[in-house]
């Protein structure tokens, strides 16, 4: 008989994001064990049903706190599931403070609880404040912590105290939907030829204020090659950063599927990847854009996974945080000399290939799990 996972999500496919990304290829991947998943419905109703072979079921949510889900039904739900599937591991996806004590409350000592931090929560203020001893609390139940980067595990973040628990699994790029189709290098083509032909720099994400957009935009003032830069994705920050951009050299792309996604990532030069505070903890846009061959530009990030998945003159340029003018200079440098281009590009590629793959992250994890079933 197999040993059994539940995992406790925010949400999960169809639904899009990093995060259940990340969940719906370890449910998928790590097939040694038997996996469910319980989640937050968006349809207003409370569901069961089979997602590629795997039970899924989602609580309505009775309210939102904050951007955080509440539900009131959610721990008769989750006490039910839990007894009936008799997990080994309950692997809870971090942030998601609300299943915190449930968790706790209903999984007895003999069920491994695993938290899969992908990031510290931010910019709460108050909220936080009555949220820390909750998440203290589990911290501490908890029998392994997983990190997607060791520049995570840092004196700023609540699992730092936690770091004899902690074991690096970091998160992953689906290769297959990155790879070159028939017809795409045409495609490619009338990309750059939209641009008159001219090196690309691309931004990919959410329109927010981590993000750093504006950075890019005040960077391209001291650009000095022949550039265009697109911006892809759209947000609360959209229509203020259009009104900020007074050069034609700027393009909004608005949300663009995957499949386009694909050929911009190949079309792009340089990814403009301008985030500014940990709230990136890792950077899964710059790990596609990289595996597409696409330079990193990145900034500095003290606690952040960017500066580990990218590394300054091996794959890309790192720069002083919010130094437009050193970012510009980057770019610069990168587009004005073809070796440095070349090397850039395939070390980009070949580094994410080599650690960064869901293939890789899968079986890194499915290691560290059987591992924690095997302790005493």
């Amino acid at each position: 008989m197999r040993d059994r996972i539940l995992h406790v999500a925010k949400y999960y496919y169809p639904d899009e994001g990093g995060i259940e990304t990340v969940t719906k290829y370890l449910v998928e991947g790590l097939t040694d064990f038997e996996n469910i998943v319980i989640c937050y419905s968006n349809s207003g109703k409370t569901t069961e049903e089979l997602i590629a072979g795997v039970r899924v079921y989602r609580i309505s949510p009775s309210f939102q706190i904050a951007r955080q889900d509440v539900a009131f039904s959610y721990f008769k739900h989750t006490r039910k599931i839990i007894n009936d599937f008799n997990p080994n591991i309950i692997i809870v996806h971090c942030p998601n403070p609300f299943v915190y004590p449930i968790i706790q409350h209903i999984a007895d000592n003999t069920v491994k609880i695993v938290l899969l931090w992908h990031s510290d929560i931010l910019n709460k203020g108050f909220l936080y404040k009555m949220i820390k001893p909750i998440e203290q609390s589990l911290l501490k139940r908890a029998d392994l912590i997983l990190a997607t980067s060791p520049n995570y595990v840092h004196p700023s973040s609540p699992i730092y105290r936690f770091k004899d628990k902690i074991e690096i699994v970091p998160n992953g790029v689906i290769a297959s939907n990155l790879e070159l189709k028939d017809g795409d290098l045409d495609k490619i083509k009338e990309i750059r030829s939209t641009y008159n032909n001219k090196p690309l720099i691309l931004f990919v994400g959410r329109h927010t204020t981590y993000k750093g957009i504006e950075y890019l935009i005040e960077a391209e003032r001291f650009i000095k090659s022949d550039c265009h830069i697109v911006i892809a994705g759209r947000g609360s920050l959209t229509e203020k950063l259009k009104r900020m951009s007074k050069s034609n050299r700027i393009t909004f792309l608005g949300k663009i599927s995957d499949e386009n996604l694909r050929l911009y990532y190949h079309a792009a030069t340089i990814f403009g990847f301008t985030s500014i505070t940990k709230q990136e903890a890792f950077g899964v846009a710059l790990a596609e854009a990289m595996y597409c061959y696409c330079i990193p530009v990145t900034f500095r990030i003290e606690g952040s996974g960017v500066n580990w998945l990218s590394k300054d003159g091996q794959t890309g340029i790192v720069v002083k945080l919010k130094d437009t003018a050193g970012y510009a200079n980057a770019i610069d440098r990168i587009l004005s000399d073809k070796t440095l281009m070349k090397q850039y590009a395939q070390a980009s590629h070949d580094r994410v290939n080599m650690f960064f793959t869901s293939q890789v992250v899968v079986k890194k994890a499915d290691e560290v799990l059987k591992n924690l079933i095997k302790s005493v």
